[in-house]
């Protein structure tokens, strides 16, 4: 249970790696961003093995840039202060191939420290998650992750309006014209697809345990196992974005993880599955007096949801999800029902848990998972009390206190007396001012549909 600090990446272990890749080209190094974004250097291969003597230098402000890499000062980080480089170091354990490029490459994930020091930079969202962890195995606590997540393929052109199209299945000519959710001809059908995804998993050794066609036209779910490091299964939600989208452009079309990329399909999430164990290993809800304890998490995990929407929705986009069916805007939560933002699945035992559905598959999963461990240490911590769960079709009337937008998910989130319990003030504060600032670029110009509305 110790969340101290990342083990690093030796020179002697990327040399027993490239002795098993010989024809290596390039090595691609990057931090994770509050994004959920990887950004770094791919770097040539006679170059490769400094990374992991000496690290490898680039703009120390990556991990709170906006969606597209760009910095927004926010508390004086990256422009204030000059744009200082940290220091990027590889991490044990997450070496390993990039099957879908065509010239042999290698991939890194890095923990981004400052430069000389080497201490760990606090805005980082590995951070933050490692902060929540140790506060949880400060009280005991034991939580085990896994994620789900929901995306799109679409064509690499746009339409005349810019906009995007559903995508022919990979290696064929047909698009898609209905949605087909939980279609086995459907798996089939995208069966090389899917394949390519299961199999580059294997060989970076992410948990992928399940495929499916979900609700919306050529969109699918790929799951990962549950983890008994959150942090961990963090690391694998992000790796696993970057593996589905790079499947995807080596077959000819985009993987798009928007939260809600078309209007009339349903939205993408990232649903995140939890349960505590013992220090044996054993499922704590699962246990006697289990079902008390998993309702304390979740009534924490009720209290601090409208106060982590940011987290869970932090884009313009992100927001345009909440229209549609199966996704929460309120607190409810039930037994076996999808139509709840905190779920207790059909399963006992060892597989008694909580499926935490609110957050869009465009949000950071470092931020989401450490959002929802702030909620399970909550309502445990504080003894608190859940409403009593719902049964049936749940009235979807937006609760009144959901907030209405990002901006103003921004500013709840900035202002949370109880998320600092949890997470530092500071980066509560520095994340509200990046994301606004990517809003504003975002509207400094009118859109096309303004014109048809305002001409």
């Amino acid at each position: 249970m110790g969340y101290e600090r990342d083990e690093l990446a030796t020179f002697d272990d990327w040399n027993t790696f490239r002795a098993g890749h010989p024809d290596l080209e390039a090595l691609d190094v990057f931090v994770i961003d509050s994004n959920g974004n990887v950004l770094g250097k791919r770097i040539g291969i006679e170059d490769a093995g400094k990374v992991f003597k000496e690290g490898v230098q680039f703009s120390a402000c990556a991990p709170i840039a906006d969606v597209r890499g760009v910095g927004h000062d926010p508390l004086g980080i990256g422009t204030s202060d000059g744009d200082p480089d940290g220091t990027a170091w590889p991490l044990r354990g997450t070496l390993c191939p990039m099957p879908w490029v065509a010239e042999p490459t290698a991939q890194v994930v890095c923990v981004m420290r400052e430069f000389g020091s080497n201490a760990p930079l606090w805005f980082d969202p590995r951070e933050v998650l490692r902060g929540v962890l140790a506060r949880c195995a400060a009280a005991g606590l034991r939580p085990v992750v896994a994620c789900e997540l929901e995306f799109y393929l679409v064509g690499r052109e746009r339409d005349a309006d810019g906009l995007v199209r559903i995508a022919p299945i990979p290696g064929q000519d047909r698009v898609p014209r209905r949605a087909t959710n939980l279609s086995l001809i459907t798996v089939e059908e995208n069966a090389e697809f899917l394949r390519r995804i299961t199999n580059v998993a294997k060989v970076q050794q992410l948990p992928v345990c399940g495929v499916l066609a979900e609700y919306g036209i050529g969109q699918y779910e790929v799951n990962l196992r549950h983890e008994a490091d959150p942090l961990a299964a963090a690391d694998h939600a992000v790796l696993l974005k970057r593996l589905v989208g790079g499947v995807a452009r080596s077959m000819g079309v985009q993987a798009t993880f928007m939260a809600k990329p078309f209007p009339d399909q349903a939205g993408s999430g990232l649903h995140v599955h939890v349960s505590l164990v013992d220090e044996a290993g054993r499922n704590r809800f699962g246990m006697a007096g289990g079902e008390a304890l998993l309702e304390r998490a979740i009534a924490g995990m009720q209290d601090l949801m409208f106060d982590s929407m940011a987290f869970f929705a932090p884009n313009f986009n992100s927001h345009r999800r909440y229209t549609g069916p199966f996704v929460p805007t309120a607190r409810h939560w039930a037994y076996n029902n999808r139509s709840v933002a905190f779920r207790v699945p059909a399963a006992t035992g060892e597989a008694r848990r909580v499926e935490h559905r609110v957050a869009g598959a465009d949000a950071s999963p470092h931020l989401v998972v450490a959002a929802v461990l702030a909620g399970v240490l909550h309502g445990i911590t504080q003894a608190l009390q859940a409403s009593k769960p719902v049964t049936g079709k749940v009235n979807d009337t937006r609760d009144p206190r959901f907030p209405d937008g990002v901006l103003a998910a921004l500013e709840r989130l900035r202002a949370s007396k109880k998320l600092r319990g949890y997470v530092e003030p500071r980066y509560l504060e520095a994340f509200s001012l990046m994301k606004r600032g990517e809003y504003g670029a975002l509207m400094d110009r009118p859109f096309a549909r303004e014109y048809d509305f305002y001409l």
